[in-house]
């Protein structure tokens, strides 16, 4: 034992020296991590002061928000540190009454030392992680309270004259401060032709002329032909097409606008306030070329059988106009307001701009309502004309509705806003309204082009999937399974990019949604119940939205990956039923927490309700649970034919509460799921069983019975239901009452097989044996009388 310790101390002292220096190296640049943090904690925090400007506020923001990240960074690598020293410190034991041997005692003040050091970044980490949090939530709130002060400013009505007379006071100073830039712009245009670099404006303009329109249009019609006669035949060449079509048409247009800028700045035309102007009209009209192509590759006007959206030609014909209105409002709206902010025109001539944008943009989004609502009208109309009398109520898309709806009540605001003289409210909408349209668009064409390009290339058919189930053995299911998985995974993360991109029109980012999130789940007290309205309609909120995911979730388990497995429908019917059930208590739970409802108490309730549950649920309880044991155990299967008392069809659905039976009549018999489990049943397909035939009849004594033979040996080998192997098997049964009895036996491929190829045997043994000049009669039934034995039935005394 002895000498154990001793081995033992002489380890801790040969490691105390490098351990020491370790934790100080580590600590060391702790320290230097974190004073290098709170000097730039300190840099922002004065920036911030100094600028209102809400650029400037979303870079402060973000360097804040890095701050935060660094702290915690340094928090977590220091937490272990400290948990290392204060287990050296647990094995030198509590300090001795008694001095101590020296190196003992050095030891132990060294580990206090470190235990100090780490102990206090610790401490100062976490300090410094409140205090960027809290800068940031304040350059955040500073953000939003300038956005809705900017966004809820308010002026004269346009109906009333105040308005009209501030622009028409404000009119000459205007008119004069943009012909002083257009005499600018003119001066330093002149110069640039007479000097020595003009020829490079007519090269940026050769060049975008070039890219805007034989360049572009060489490019689509190459990809054209190149999906029609080159690729692959499957779903992935048409939105592949479509996605060339939308790259093709941005990229040209953006590089159009850039060469014809760099041109004009190569070349000198452009002055200081000119060349700010020329910029946002390079970034308004890549945009606009954006909402063009997007537009254009999902309408597809001269290709209506690869459109992806579902709409017909009349349609499409009269909705691609609206996209080039749509790229035009962006460049107005660039003209109009970036260019009175860069002229430096008056209040309200920028007022009046941002009025006009406003009423160009709800023309524009009136104009596309108006033309689905006369597309919908004939539709309906056509539907009615050729029903022939039957006016029944043509089928709506809820959702379709629903947003068509919300866009009229979004431009009826805009106008009342514009009236009320809350333009740039308006405008806000506009944008926004404009911008939410655009995104969904381009989502829905991305969001089905990962799925057919990911699907088609990941799978087992082909040609990458072919090279790894050859090269690296994986089986085909699993690659349609890799396949699935990661579209599925590519789409949420495009949907999360979505959301952040239309956050960006409110003066957010992903950074603040994940920030509001995260304090939103901190915030749920479990085991305190605050009921409020907004925590009902935040409960509300999260169960429809849990669903709504579940829901989702369900349909592609069984519509994508599912079917890509090796499952068979029972199974995947299982794992659909599982899930969804699972998802819907789960969602509840979610609910019921963010109701403020903790667990402990919902287990109070189920506890305080499960004596009802128990006497008053019986039958529902033992049918739930036997569903469950019937989904997981499963004897019975979606596909069997089963036979319960004098009932026999085809499982069709199995549930937690019951499972429906097609029956021969196309009825549907619904037995609860306690019946399947405690009552004996015939389930005939269970094990993939082969069916039987039995045949018997019988032919008059004398017939050859060998010639009977081979012509039924005959029939079976003939009939392709017939299984080779098990091998029919014919016998004589009996000789008697002057017939002989013959029963035979076939095999068939299942069960369901076995009536239909009886009765076409039957149907041949007649023809055959008829031509054979075979007689068929039917067995004799043997009637057997035995007397009973004296004195039973005889009365007594007889």
């Amino acid at each position: 034992m002895a000498m154990r310790l001793l081995f033992v101390l002489l380890m801790m002292l040969s490691f105390a020296g490098p351990l020491a220096a370790q934790v100080t190296v580590r600590t060391d640049a702790a320290e230097a991590s974190l004073v290098a943090a709170t000097t730039e904690l300190k840099e922002i925090d004065a920036a911030f002061d100094a600028s209102a400007s809400a650029e400037v506020q979303a870079t402060l923001r973000d360097r804040a928000s890095a701050v935060k990240a660094r702290a915690d960074e340094a928090v977590t690598q220091l937490t272990p540190e400290l948990a290392l020293v204060d287990a050296r410190i647990a094995e030198l034991g509590p300090k001795p009454s008694t001095a101590e041997a020296a190196d003992i005692a050095a030891q132990r003040r060294s580990l206090a030392a470190s235990h100090a050091a780490i102990d206090g970044a610790i401490k100062r980490g976490r300090l410094l992680s409140v205090e960027a949090a809290q800068l940031t939530d304040e350059i955040a709130g500073a953000r939003a309270e300038q956005f809705g002060e900017r966004v809820s400013a308010r002026v004269a009505s346009p109906l009333s004259p105040a308005l009209w007379a501030s622009i028409w006071r404000d009119l000459p100073r205007d008119m004069r401060r943009v012909m002083r830039f257009v005499d600018e712009t003119g001066a330093t245009f002149g110069r640039a032709m007479r000097g020595r670099n003009a020829w490079m404006m007519l090269v940026g303009l050769v060049l975008a002329v070039a890219i805007a329109f034989p360049v572009r249009l060489w490019l689509r019609r190459a990809g054209r032909r190149y999906a029609i006669t080159s690729a692959p035949g499957s779903r992935a060449r048409r939105t592949g097409l479509a996605l060339w079509f939308l790259l093709v048409g941005t990229l040209a247009n953006a590089l159009a606008a850039a060469a014809l800028v760099l041109g004009l700045r190569w070349a000198g035309a452009l002055g200081p306030r000119t060349d700010q102007l020329a910029t946002a009209l390079q970034v308004g009209g890549s945009v606009a070329g954006f909402i063009i192509a997007l537009c254009g590759c999902l309408l597809l006007r001269r290709q209506p059988s690869w459109r992806l959206l579902p709409i017909g030609d009349d349609a499409a014909q009269a909705l691609r106009p609206w996209g080039w209105g749509a790229g035009l409002i962006i460049v107005l709206d660039t003209i109009l307001n970036g260019g009175s902010r860069i002229i430096g025109l008056s209040t309200s001539a920028r007022v009046a701009g941002e009025g006009v944008t406003a009423l160009a943009y709800a023309a524009v989004i009136g104009g596309v309502l108006v033309t689905i609502a006369r597309l919908r009208a004939a539709r309906d109309a056509e539907r009615v004309a050729n029903s022939k009398g039957d006016v029944a109520e043509p089928p709506r898309r809820a959702a379709l509705t629903l947003v068509l709806l919300a866009a009229w009540s979004v431009v009826a605001v805009a106008l009342v806003a514009i009236l009320a003289g809350y333009v740039p409210f308006a405008l806000f909408l506009m944008r926004q309204t404009l911008w939410i349209s655009v995104v969904s668009g381009a989502v829905t064409l991305l969001l089905a082009g990962i799925d057919d390009i990911v699907t088609t290339l990941l799978s087992s058919g082909s040609r990458l999937g072919r090279a790894a189930q050859a090269g690296v053995g994986v089986r085909g299911q699993t690659i349609d399974q890799i396949g699935v998985l990661l579209s599925a995974l590519l789409r949420l993360a495009l949907i999360v990019l979505a959301i952040a991109a239309v956050a960006v029109g409110f003066q957010s980012d992903l950074l603040s949604m994940v920030d509001q999130v995260r304090d939103a789940a901190a915030g749920i007290t479990v085991g305190q119940v605050t009921i409020a309205p907004g925590a009902i309609l935040r409960s509300l909120v999260v169960l429809l939205l849990a669903l709504t995911a579940m829901r989702a979730l369900g349909r592609w388990l069984e519509t994508k990956y599912l079917p890509a497995t090796a499952l068979d429908a029972g199974a995947r019917n299982s794992v659909a039923t599982v899930v969804r059930y699972a998802g819907i208590l789960l969602a509840v739970l979610w609910s019921l927490a963010s109701l403020g409802i903790g667990m402990e108490r919902i287990a109070l309730v189920l506890s305080a309700l499960s004596v009802g549950i128990g006497f008053g649920l019986q039958a529902i309880t033992q049918n739930f649970v036997s569903g469950l044991i019937l989904l997981a155990e499963r004897p019975v299967k979606i596909g069997d034919l089963v036979r319960i008392g004098d009932q026999e069809g085809d499982v069709r659905k199995i549930s937690v509460r019951a499972t429906e039976i097609q029956i021969a009549d196309r009825s549907t018999l619904i037995v609860p799921n306690s019946e399947l489990i405690t009552k004996t049943i015939r389930n005939m397909t269970l094990a993939d069983p082969i069916g039987r035939m039995q045949i018997d009849f019988a032919v008059p004594v004398g017939t050859d019975a060998k010639a009977v033979r081979d012509i039924l040996s005959a029939i079976y080998e003939d009939n392709p239901a017939v299984l080779d192997e098990p091998a029919p098997l014919i016998f004589i049964d009996s000789l008697a009452g002057g017939q002989v009895t013959f029963k035979s036996f076939a095999y068939v491929s299942g069960p369901r097989a076995a009536y239909p190829a009886r009765s076409a045997v039957l149907f041949e043994m007649i023809d055959r044996f008829a031509q054979a000049a075979i007689h068929l009669e039917t067995p004799a039934q043997e009637v057997r009388l035995t007397r009973a034995p004296a004195g039973k039935d005889e009365p007594a005394g007889g």
